[in-house]
């Protein structure tokens, strides 16, 4: 049964998306956060290369950073897909955020165009990254951490990546890294959209057994919230 607070809320995300399409400012700000987003994380890998770690150090960075930003990345997931402030100056990128559950594949692209493209969505990383950058320029600063760090943001945006072969590539080494747990498989991921508030991580899903713990006691969850709120839109497509 439609509710009055149903009602409003697709009221309010057609019109978000309405604005998100005939608005250039919008995709001027995915472009600029995406060029902001590979510009720092190229800046940084040159910078922490010239601080050494030895062979084992950046081994336990990687290994570090490849677990954080799947956490990381799988909270501004599960933050993302619970949002419905779609009447706010992000609405409309909120909205399109949801899009991903209505219409989960992707247009075939090459990887390098993936990782620049979806890198879009991650304003939260820009912050992130200049304060890396700053931190660099700080004086005793544990090289160790520094990689860390650098390695997370760089990662954060290969998640984009990991999603995008789990939902499109069926080649056999994609399938290799998925299937071996070093990116997201297949069948991981499958239950992030066939059940709800569960599986937001999305570089390999390591970090999902702790984010399903803070997802059942602190989020609402998507298919009876959030999902609900696109059901009036009709993608350009879709009205075809």
């Amino acid at each position: 049964m439609m509710t009055a607070e149903l009602a409003k809320k697709q009221r309010q995300f057609n019109a978000a998306m309405e604005l998100y399409t005939s608005c250039r400012g919008y995709q001027l700000l995915g472009t600029t956060v995406s060029a902001a987003n590979v510009s720092l994380q190229a800046w940084l890998l040159w910078r922490v290369w010239s601080l050494s770690i030895g062979a084992g150090g950046q081994l336990v960075a990687i290994i570090c950073a490849w677990v954080l930003a799947d956490f990381v990345n799988g909270l501004v997931h599960m933050y993302m897909d619970s949002n419905d402030c779609y009447d706010s100056l992000a609405g409309p990128l909120v909205a399109n955020f949801h899009l991903h559950h209505k219409t989960p594949r992707y247009i075939r692209k090459s990887l390098p165009v993936v990782y620049f493209v979806e890198s879009a969505s991650k304003v939260w990383l820009v912050p992130c990254l200049a304060a890396v950058a700053l931190l660099t320029m700080v004086d005793g600063i544990s090289p160790l951490l520094l990689h860390i760090l650098v390695y997370t943001g760089i990662l954060s945006s290969v998640a984009e990546v990991s999603h995008y072969l789990c939902h499109t590539s069926t080649s056999p080494f994609a399938m290799l890294l998925g299937n071996s747990g070093i990116l997201l498989s297949k069948r991981h991921h499958a239950v992030h959209h066939l059940r709800d508030n569960i599986n937001y991580a999305f570089l390999n899903g390591v970090s999902d057994p702790l984010i399903n713990a803070i997802a059942a006691r602190f989020s609402r969850g998507y298919k009876q919230h959030t999902d609900l709120h696109y059901a009036a839109y009709q993608t350009e497509a879709e009205s075809r």
